[in-house]
C-alpha cells in the first residue's frame, strides 16, 4: 500500500486534469488558475519554511566532520573534512551542493561470514547526481518557452544536449538520464528490503510524480505532437501576467503542466525541501572552531543552586549522628 496509494494519486491527478480539459473543456482552470495558485503556494512556503529555519536557534557548534580538527601547529587538521573558518565551511558547502560530498562518502555495511565488511555505496550517489543535475539542465532548457527572443546561453544548452542529433525532434540526453536516474532511485526504494522498510508514502509519491512529469514531457515531444509555437505563446503569457487560452494546444499538455503544478504546490510541505534547508542545516555551515572559541549556551538563565555549606548547615546534627564527618562542628 505504501507504492499503489502513491501510485495511484499520480494515475488520478492525470486523468483528473485529462477529463477536465477533454471533456469539460477546463483550459483556463488548468492553464492559467492552478498554475498561478500553485506558485503562490510553493513562493510562499518556501519562504516561510526558510524563514523558519533561520529563526530556530543554535546555541552549540555541532558541524559533521570527519577529519583531523584544528589543535596544535604542529599537527595537521583537515580544512576541508573539518573546518575551522568560514572560507573552509564554503568549500564544503559549496562541493556538498554541487557533487553531494557526504553522499559520494557514503558505505554500505554487509555480513559476510560472520563479520561486517565496509564496501562502497557509489550507485546511489550517482543515480542522485545525474537525477539533479539533468533536472537542472531541464529546468533551464525550459526557461527558452518563457522567452523572446531565447538567451544565448539557454540556446548553447539546449545544442549541447541534443549534440547527437537522434530522431527528429532531436532527442535531448537529459530526457534519457533524468527518466533513467528516476527509475532507478524508484526500484532501490522498492527492491531493497531495508530500504523499503523505512520507505514512507510520501518517499515514493514524490518519485512517482516526478516520474509521471518526465514522462509526459517526452510524449509531448516526441509522441502525441504539440504545438511548440501554440505552446510558447502560452508561456509567454503566462510570464508577462497576460494569460490566455492558446487553440492547438493538446491535452497531454494540460497533463504536463497540471502535474508540474502540484509538485510545485507540494514541494513545501515535503523532504524535497531539502533543496533549501541544506544551507541552513548546522551540521555543514559551521566551522568547527571549538578548542579556539569559548561557546557560550545563550539559553542559560540564572540557576539557585543548593551549595554544600547550605547542605551541611541543613543536615549537620542527622549528619553527626550518622559519623560522616562535617567541615564545621556547629
Amino acid at each position: 500500500m505504501k507504492i499503489l496509494t502513491p501510485f495511484l494519486v499520480v494515475v488520478v491527478l492525470a486523468a483528473i486534469a485529462f477529463f477536465g480539459v477533454e471533456v469539460l473543456q477546463l483550459q483556463l482552470l488548468f492553464g492559467v488558475v492552478i498554475p498561478y495558485l500553485c506558485l503562490a503556494l510553493f513562493v510562499i512556503g518556501f519562504i516561510y519554511r526558510i524563514v523558519r529555519w533561520g529563526r530556530s536557534a543554535v546555541p552549540f557548534r555541532i558541524p559533521t566532520t570527519a577529519g583531523q580538527e584544528k589543535s596544535l601547529p604542529w599537527i595537521k587538521a583537515n580544512k576541508l573534512d573539518n573546518p575551522s573558518s568560514k572560507a573552509g565551511v564554503f568549500v564544503r558547502m559549496l562541493l556538498e551542493v554541487l557533487v553531494f560530498r557526504s553522499l559520494f562518502r557514503n558505505i554500505k555495511v554487509e555480513k559476510h561470514q560472520d563479520r561486517l565488511v565496509f564496501a562502497s555505496a557509489k550507485w546511489l550517489w550517482l543515480g542522485a547526481l545525474a537525477f539533479h543535475w539533468s533536472f537542472l539542465i531541464i529546468l533551464i532548457r525550459h526557461l527558452g518557452l518563457f522567452m523572446d527572443p531565447i538567451a544565448p546561453f539557454v540556446q548553447i544548452l539546449q545544442s549541447g544536449d541534443s549534440f547527437l542529433q537522434i530522431g527528429l525532434p532531436a532527442l535531448f540526453i537529459t530526457d534519457v538520464v533524468v527518466l533513467t536516474a528516476l527509475s532507478y532511485l524508484f526500484l532501490r526504494r522498492v527492491v531493497i528490503p531495508r530500504i523499503r522498510y523505512i520507505s514512507l508514502p510520501a518517499d515514493y509519491l514524490a518519485l512517482l510524480l516526478l516520474i509521471a512529469i518526465v514522462l509526459s514531457g517526452i510524449l509531448m515531444r516526441y509522441g502525441f505532437k504539440v504545438d511548440m509555437l501554440a505552446v510558447k505563446e502560452f508561456a509567454l503569457g503566462l510570464a508577462t501576467f497576460t494569460p490566455q487560452v492558446t487553440e492547438g494546444i493538446g491535452a497531454i499538455f494540460y497533463v504536463h503542466l497540471f502535474l508540474v503544478s502540484v509538485l510545485f504546490a507540494y514541494f513545501p510541505l515535503s523532504k524535497l525541501m531539502h533543496a533549501g534547508g541544506i544551507f541552513f542545516s548546522p551540521t555543514r555551515n559551521m566551522a568547527n572552531n571549538n578548542r579556539a572559541v569559548r561557546h557560550v549556551n545563550p539559553w542559560n538563565y540564572p540557576v539557585k543552586v543548593h551549595t554544600y555549606e547550605e547542605y551541611e548547615d541543613d543536615f549537620r546534627e542527622k549528619m553527626k549522628k550518622a559519623g560522616i564527618p562535617v567541615d564545621r562542628s556547629e
